[in-house]
């Protein structure tokens, strides 16, 4: 199996920027992608940034020129750098992993989440 570990989390102020990490372990061959979710209180979960495992990336549009995604694969870690939060922001933050299996299909996995809280 595969285990997800989101940290940096926390409460900020409009404007300021937070850094989520993600750590991955366990049966983390065949990686497609990861990305980032999130959930906002009575919202459905959304997509915020995915980056693929030949480094190509895509944002919600909502989040396009503040955040950006990154991956370190000697650390099978996944960050998010989030700058000018926003209110809108806030939710918890689940990162997500899509690995492709032998049979050739996909599994995807998600950690506990994570909040980020912006408010003055």
């Amino acid at each position: 199996q595969v285990q997800l570990v989101e940290s940096g989390g926390g409460l900020v102020q409009p404007g300021e920027s937070l850094r989520l990490s993600c750590a991955a372990s366990g049966m983390i061959f065949g990686i497609v992608a990861m990305g980032w979710y999130r959930q906002a209180p009575g919202k459905q979960r959304e997509s915020v940034a995915r980056i693929t495992n030949d480094g190509s990336t895509n944002y919600a549009d909502s989040v396009k020129g503040r955040f950006t995604i990154s991956r370190d694969n000697t650390k099978n870690t996944v960050y998010l750098q989030m700058n000018s939060l926003k209110p809108e922001d806030t939710a918890v933050y689940y990162c997500n992993l899509v690995r492709r299996l032998r049979d050739g299909t996909s599994a995807s996995y998600w950690g506990q989440g994570t909040q980020v809280t912006v408010s003055s």
